[in-house]
């Protein structure tokens, strides 16, 4: 067949054109996109979105009132709302802690010295000569061959724990996972093994530089009213008493029973051994109670072939509500980036999947969630309350603070190292030229900080990325610079608000990334699994019958 110049020519721009059309479509959300919405959830009428608010009504229409928009449907039974149960607990201790036993009884003064409070709800708890036992880092991780309760009966003591894990600044890359902080270093990780081994109290010793933060933050952050899922057992399970000490606090206890010298590496020896103090602890608390519902928002695209089989998209739609009043008077925290940038991005990956020609294989589900500020509560619940499978659920895809400094030629994988998913966003990453990069702080712990560790914990692969910091316009010391200055400035404060000169291309990066990795999830057969060494790999396998 002959085709003359001016045809060849016309044939070879079609082709031109329609890959540029292709390529257009993969990346189908804009920053200006991302910015209308988060122009509404960060509005001032929406008082920081804090459960229970009229705020938290506000957001949630919204958001399920877009879902619909999109024509997606009701993820819950017909609803777009999923209840969650929460109460109010805000604990009181006394104070002082008396320590008595030594030569000379210790007084410990409450927020200078200790922090405690319950999960119980119940009027009053009391500690009374509670024997404390040294328990190293309360860590038992058997595929480390690491108990630091082996042989050891808490029942009715107080245990006295390290934060982070034996592997942090040990010198010893294989111990743990070195200097990046597994879950058996996080916080919440020793409230939880404290109470399986059944003590009555755990106390952490904080150290500012394996906690990642000051005593300031530990003070402001575990005192006061806090939120927690109801438990049919109102939390009896749970240790009587939670709180963490000052690393001060810690050593006149140790001296008192003799322990001197690092703490840190006697605990991390192989053959450690949990030692009582011989001294004993008096504290009481005060708890007022109060009941509530918040809502997670839901909606799914059922897939064309595979509906059983899911692949989530994440973002907590909360914030801090209405506080403290910054210097120029504002006192609504508005969270534009934190977390209104990951509501906005999850709503425009539904409006990209909606607008597919050819539906998703497997079904779509868009999950905002509530009370992440409050410790991961509206993502915890719908971890153990699945509304689709856990076992067919493939994959999470949560997005959390986005940056707002435009383009990057790199994207940050929280936690990397973890799972087979990094290897699909990588490999979309290089086809557009860009890298991935790590934590720059592992030690720091930020896999479990966000909403996809509630979903790991119980073996769905979970992803978190974000910006990196190699500005694409400006450079990665202006990108690095830009980081440094919300971390400073804006985050957790009122003045992270929406600005119409904010730039959310950047936001828009990373939403057309995880569109396109749960794009081609969705129509595979396999199921992206942990790799070696992930403390959740053992959780999936169970699950998935492995």
């Amino acid at each position: 067949m002959r085709i003359n110049n001016a045809c060849l020519l016309t044939f070879i721009t079609a082709i031109f054109l329609a890959g540029c059309k292709h390529n257009e479509n993969s990346n189908p959300i804009t920053g200006d996109e991302i910015k209308s919405h988060i122009a509404v959830l960060a509005d001032d009428s929406l008082t920081g979105r804090k459960p229970f608010t009229a705020g938290e009504t506000k957001a949630i229409n919204y958001i399920s009132s877009e879902f619909k928009k999109l024509g997606l449907d009701p993820g819950n039974n017909g609803s777009y709302f999923q209840d969650v149960p929460m109460v109010e607990i805000t604990s009181t201790p006394s104070t002082t802690m008396e320590i008595t036993g030594g030569k000379a009884p210790i007084t410990l003064h409450s927020s200078t010295d200790f922090v405690a409070s319950t999960r119980r709800e119940v009027d009053t708890v009391q500690l009374k000569n509670a024997p404390l036992v040294f328990a190293g880092y309360g860590v038992v991780a058997p595929e480390y061959k690491w108990n630091d309760y082996a042989g050891l009966d808490v029942k009715g003591k107080v245990v006295i724990v390290l934060v982070n894990d034996p592997g942090f600044k040990s010198g010893e890359s294989r111990l743990f996972k070195g200097d990046t902080m597994t879950y058996y270093g996080r916080w919440t990780y020793k409230y939880e093994e404290a109470a399986r081994q059944g003590a009555a109290g755990v106390i952490i010793v904080h150290q500012t530089e394996p906690a990642s933060y000051g005593w300031s933050v530990v003070n402001n952050s575990f005192t006061g009213a806090k939120l927690y899922l109801q438990q049919k057992d109102k939390h009896l399970s749970r240790c009587k008493m939670e709180g963490w000490m000052t690393e001060d606090a810690a050593k006149k206890l140790f001296a008192a029973a003799g322990i001197t010298g690092d703490i840190r590496a006697i605990a991390r020896k192989r053959d450690f051994k949990a030692i009582p103090l011989n001294l004993s602890a008096t504290l009481s608390i005060q708890n007022k109670l109060k009941y509530s519902t918040s809502h997670n928002v839901i909606a799914i695209l059922k897939g064309s072939t595979r509906p059983d089989e899911t692949i989530l998209y994440t973002a907590h739609w909360d914030h801090l509500g209405v506080g403290k009043p910054d210097a120029k008077g504002d006192s609504i925290y508005n969270g534009a980036v934190d977390n209104a940038s990951g509501v906005a991005a999850v709503l425009s990956v539904a409006k990209a999947f909606s607008q597919l020609k050819d539906k998703p294989q497997r079904s779509i589900v868009f999950l905002t969630v509530t009370a992440e500020e409050q410790g991961l509560l509206g993502s915890e619940y719908y971890a153990t309350h699945p509304i689709y499978p856990l076992n067919k659920t493939v994959a999470d895809l949560n997005m959390d603070a986005l940056g707002d400094y435009g383009e990057t030629n790199d994207f940050a994988v929280t936690g990397k190292g973890q799972n087979d998913i990094e290897d699909y966003v990588a490999a979309i990453a290089k086809d557009e030229g860009k890298t991935i990069t790590g934590d720059k702080n592992p030690g720091a712990g930020g896999y479990y900080r966000s909403d996809h560790f509630e979903f790991a914990k119980v073996g769905v692969p979970a992803l978190d990325i974000n910006n990196g910091e190699i500005s694409t316009a400006h450079g990665a010391a202006w990108g690095k610079q830009k980081q440094k200055e919300y971390g400073d400035k804006h985050y957790h404060q009122p003045s992270d608000n929406y600005s119409p000169t904010m730039d959310a291309d950047g936001m828009a990066e990373v939403a057309n990334l995880l569109f396109n990795v749960g794009l081609k999830l969705s129509n595979e057969t396999t199921f992206p699994g942990w790799k070696n060494g992930s403390e959740f790999k053992a959780v999936r396998e169970k699950s998935i019958g492995k």
